[in-house]
């Protein structure tokens, strides 16, 4: 896992879709799916529910959303 993945995660969830994600990050849909699609497969859980226009967290996508947000202010301080 890298933190550019946790990154990336954390901006789909702020910006609602992969594909305004991508427009945040500055880069196209596919390598950012792709990303996500790897952390999932590094932690074992789907993080998200698919098929509807806007995402959706499953359990385990709001538990590694809180987490991240933990990880971050902890960065920050140092």
């Amino acid at each position: 896992m890298e933190i550019r993945q946790l990154e990336y995660f954390r901006a789909i969830v702020d910006a609602g879709t992969i594909s305004g994600a991508a427009r945040v990050l500055h880069m196209t849909q596919p390598p950012l799916s792709y990303q996500m699609k790897m952390l999932e497969e590094e932690l074992q859980v789907s993080l998200f529910l698919r098929g509807t226009k806007k995402i959706t967290l499953t359990d385990a996508g709001k538990t590694l959303y809180e987490q991240t947000g933990n990880l971050y202010h902890l960065v920050s301080i140092f």
